[in-house]
């Protein structure tokens, strides 16, 4: 046999410099190289796009919930004021003893409700007059205060979530 006749080894006569993977991989070495500072500032950039539209996201969510609860009492506001002539009512009713049987349960159950709701009552006799909370009806002086004085209370005031929706209207006595 002749040594061209002779089965040659698989890696036998490929010089190594121009083996076809080793090339390859040099040339991906070289663009990697190259690259990989764009790709990481390419990368940092989407990070950083993706971030800002997470926050804005997040923002939009706080901004979007507030507003919502902003109408709602809004809304819970409007229909408390629209309640008060009634509730006036039941009170005159309960103050003259008319409140009584299926009325008096009817307005038991609407004070409630309207006070799970946030709506809150002010204003006795002998509160100190606050003009920012009541309004003055009537004025006299009297020796039995020390200081400006509700001495009756006409109408009680109302407040929702510390608004007021109706002041108390009141008679106001102050010292001689």
């Amino acid at each position: 046999m002749t040594s061209s006749d002779q089965p040659q080894d698989q890696g036998e006569g490929l010089d190594p410099a121009v083996d076809p993977l080793d090339a390859e991989f040099a040339q991906l070495e070289e663009i990697s190289a190259s690259d990989a500072d764009t790709l990481n500032r390419d990368l940092a950039e989407r990070t950083a796009d993706l971030q800002r539209l997470q926050a804005e996201y997040a923002n939009y969510r706080k901004r979007v919930d507030r507003d919502r609860e902003v109408s709602r009492e809004i809304a819970i506001s409007a229909v408390l004021s629209e309640l008060l002539p009634v509730l006036d009512d039941i009170g005159r009713a309960r103050t003259h003893g008319e409140l009584e049987g299926g009325f008096k349960l009817v307005g038991e159950s609407l004070e409630a409700t309207v006070a799970r709701l946030g709506l809150e009552s002010y204003g006795q006799a002998g509160d100190v007059f606050d003009p920012m909370i009541h309004e003055a009806i009537a004025h006299s002086h009297s020796d039995e205060v020390t200081q400006a004085t509700c001495v009756e209370v006409f109408q009680p005031g109302y407040r929702f979530r510390d608004k007021i929706v109706r002041p108390a209207r009141v008679a106001v006595a102050e010292p001689e």
